[in-house]
């Protein structure tokens, strides 16, 4: 009887990065992704409008919706009051992956072993990307980190 072994460590591994890979970029949206969510809406749009939402691009006056297919929903929003002037503010903002690499050693009962790891978090950190700011539920002005 031949005993088959199996690398579980590989197995394992590849998992690891598969899911690292998916949590990463799995959970993002493209406009068009966001486009086809509601259909009705984005078919009522005038088609140069449509092309520029779907190049991911926002202009003044654009509404909430448009934005939204644009550039997704936004990380944190922020109410500030000036006098008297309501403004709604979205943030986007751009995680940072970390990678960590890792190898080890042991060696007991005569025999000695090699691992490996690899870790992808997001812990790195985040940047700000952008700031949409709306009065009267149109978009009054965009600043983009440079």
């Amino acid at each position: 009887m031949k005993i088959r072994r199996t690398n579980t460590r590989a197995r394992y591994y590849w998992t690891a990065v598969v899911l690292s890979v998916f949590f990463l970029f799995g959970c993002q949206t493209t406009p068009s992704q966001r486009a086809e969510t509601d259909s009705a809406l984005f078919a009522s749009y005038p088609p140069e409008v449509q092309e520029r939402l779907l190049a991911g691009r926002v202009e003044i006056g654009d509404d909430k919706d448009m934005v939204r297919i644009a550039l997704g929903d936004p990380d944190r929003t922020r109410t500030r009051v000036t006098g008297q002037t309501e403004e709604t503010v979205w943030i986007y903002t751009r995680s940072r992956p970390r990678l960590s690499l890792g190898l080890g050693g042991a060696r007991g009962a005569g025999r000695t072993t090699v691992g490996t790891g690899v870790g992808i978090a997001t812990g790195g950190g985040t940047t700000e990307q952008a700031r949409v700011i709306f009065r009267n539920g149109e978009v009054h002005s965009v600043e983009e980190a440079l």
